[in-house]
């Protein structure tokens, strides 16, 4: 039988804008409150494995090998480190690697640590940096990127189901409302439906980037880390800890075609279902189980299209939930209450360890007043890559 994991220390700097500083250093930040918080900072050279989740700090910030770089910055020779890359599902790819780490037997304790540093190049470059994911020939040499997948999607959504663009305004406020909240968030500030939406200077405030998704409907470009300590809750070791673990129930993984136009129907994420069914079936949970779910809305539409594929709603009635408020905080199904990759920002490498981070403050209690959901017991999180071609799910459970 194949040990418990659990979480028992969690870290994050806040997104934005660090371009000044060294991408080690920002993941040293946040991988040593993630010890502090697990008081285990003192012990960190007993750790068994560290895994570093990064996209494209090559590219990004023309630093490589951030994995030893990190352990070398926090005095933590020798203990083994590698770095997981799988574009911006890193992030929960590192987190399921290292349950498996736990879970194959090799080791006790695990660090995951995601990171990236955008901000050094512009936002036209970093665009580009994310597009060349697609594949080269026909889809990044023909100018495609992934907010103009994003634009196409949303398109055949609304053709399909009647979503109109003040709906997705309307999970934009949703989203900035949970994020003015969050201490961690890249944008901190909320939005009315009136200023992006219903207002004269809608348009002006609130412009096109790849039509019809507006500003308000797309992430910012953001630079920040964090980060997750994972134990053996069978092992001795799991009585060192301040925390009391947070069990991962589930994690699970899929991968859908990498040229989007090879899809039966574009409108089907087949690896964020395939994702989620192993998730639950490994859980020995249902949709109906979870309590509250952190979704991968790089684009506003995102979220929309995930919570179906995961069975939190009917296919193409998620946003009929959202006119009636059900995904807000108090509403009967909170969704993004981190604010989401919207407002909270989403520097790609550390973006699924950031999911999980909410999902374990979330589950502990410890979000700020007004974005603390009430008796949670299961959390769940899903972190995609490219346009839904790799795509990792993540439950966590208050036992």
């Amino acid at each position: 039988m194949a040990a418990r994991v659990g979480i028992v220390g969690i870290g994050h700097t806040r997104f934005g804008n660090s371009s000044e500083y060294d991408l080690a250093d920002v993941m040293a930040y946040a991988a040593t409150d993630a010890l502090q918080d697990a008081g285990y900072l003192a012990q960190r050279k007993e750790i068994d494995q560290v895994f570093v989740a990064n996209m494209a700090s090559g590219m990004f910030c023309h630093q490589s090998a951030v994995a030893s770089a990190l352990i070398s910055r926090m005095d933590m020779e020798p203990v083994p480190a590698e770095l997981i890359e799988n574009g911006p599902a890193s992030g929960a790819s590192a987190v399921k690697i290292g349950y498996m780490a736990i879970a194959s037997g090799m080791a006790d304790v695990v660090l995951v640590v995601g990171g990236e540093i955008m901000r050094k190049v512009n936002g036209w470059s970093a665009t580009d940096i994310v597009a060349t994911m697609l594949d080269t020939d026909t889809e990044y040499n023909m100018g495609l990127t992934l907010p103009g997948f994003g634009g196409m999607f949303t398109r055949l959504y609304m053709e399909k189901y009647g979503l109109t663009e003040r709906d997705l305004a309307l999970v934009a406020v949703k989203s900035h409302d949970n994020g003015a909240r969050n201490k961690y968030a890249h944008v901190q500030a909320t939005c009315t439906i009136e200023a992006i939406a219903d207002g004269p200077e809608a348009d002006v405030v609130n412009n096109y980037i790849a039509e019809p998704l507006r500003m308000y409907s797309t992430c910012p470009v953001s630079d920040g880390a964090a980060a997750l300590l994972l134990v053996n809750m069978d092992s001795p070791r799991a009585k060192q800890f301040a925390k009391k673990p947070v069990r991962i129930a589930g994690v699970a993984s899929a991968t859908d075609t990498h040229c989007v136009h090879n899809r039966k129907d574009p409108l089907q994420l087949n690896a964020v279902r395939i994702a989620g069914e192993k998730a639950y079936k490994m859980a020995g949970l249902g949709p109906k189980d979870i309590s509250f779910a952190e979704l991968h809305d790089a684009f506003v539409i995102l979220e929309l299209a995930i919570s179906e594929e995961l069975g939190f709603f009917e296919r193409g009635k998620s946003f009929l939930a959202v006119r009636k408020g059900e995904t807000r905080i108090d509403g009967r199904f909170p969704i993004n209450t981190s604010g989401g990759l919207k407002s909270k920002g989403h520097p790609v490498g550390a973006t699924g360890v950031s999911q999980v981070v909410e999902l374990v403050r979330q589950l502990r209690g410890e979000a700020e007043e007004g974005r603390q959901v009430k008796d949670p017991k299961y959390g769940m999180s899903v972190n995609f890559g490219g346009f839904g071609n790799n795509v990792a799910a993540v439950i966590c459970a208050k036992d």
